[in-house]
């Protein structure tokens, strides 16, 4: 059975995208304890919370990709379930 919920490999492009977001908020982090300006603070945490935001839309996308690929070799499978299961995960992470 294909699916979302089925084990995904994930690219290295895309855990370079959560290392750099670890930075981010290590780096937020330090700023709030150096007693930085909250507006600058905020600013950090707002290019996080986007990274993450197109981080999250990215692994759902290609994994829908790759799932409907595999449904094509199979036509049993419910490519219309796959595409409403990506969609409440993208609305999930909003």
């Amino acid at each position: 059975m294909t699916g979302l919920e089925e084990k995904t490999v994930y690219d290295k492009a895309v855990i370079n995208r959560i290392s750099r977001l670890q930075g981010q908020i290590n780096g937020a982090l330090k700023m709030m304890e150096e007693g930085k300006n909250c507006k600058d603070v905020v600013t950090q945490l707002s290019a996080a919370k986007n990274a993450l935001n197109r981080t999250m839309n990215i692994i759902v996308s290609e994994n829908l990709v790759q799932c409907v690929k595999e449904t094509m070799n199979n036509p049993d499978e419910d490519t219309d379930e796959l595409v409403k299961e990506a969609v409440e995960l993208l609305n999930k992470s909003r």
